[in-house]
């Protein structure tokens, strides 16, 4: 996953054009933005709504793995063997 601070404003303000230092909401410096900038509250709400979607995709992505080793019949360490 990319930076959380760049997945969050991209989520925001996909248009933007932006660059900042250490991940610090305080040194965005906007070059293109259209309306207002996001608060760091909107930023910080929309990081961790980043972080959920990642969770569920990875989650997601564990479920078809698993559901998948169960329709061939094989376990984990058996695919890993085949495949290694």
């Amino acid at each position: 996953m990319e930076n959380y601070l760049v997945a969050a404003i991209r989520k925001l303000k996909p248009a933007s054009e932006f660059t900042y230092t250490n991940d610090d909401y305080s040194t965005i410096v906007w070059h293109v933005l259209e309306g207002k900038a996001p608060t760091q509250a909107e930023i910080d709400s929309a990081i961790e709504q980043v972080k959920a979607d990642e969770a569920k995709a990875d989650a997601d992505k564990a479920s078809a793995k698993a559901a998948l080793l169960e329709r061939l019949g094989i376990t984990a360490d058996e695919a890993a063997l085949l495949l290694g």
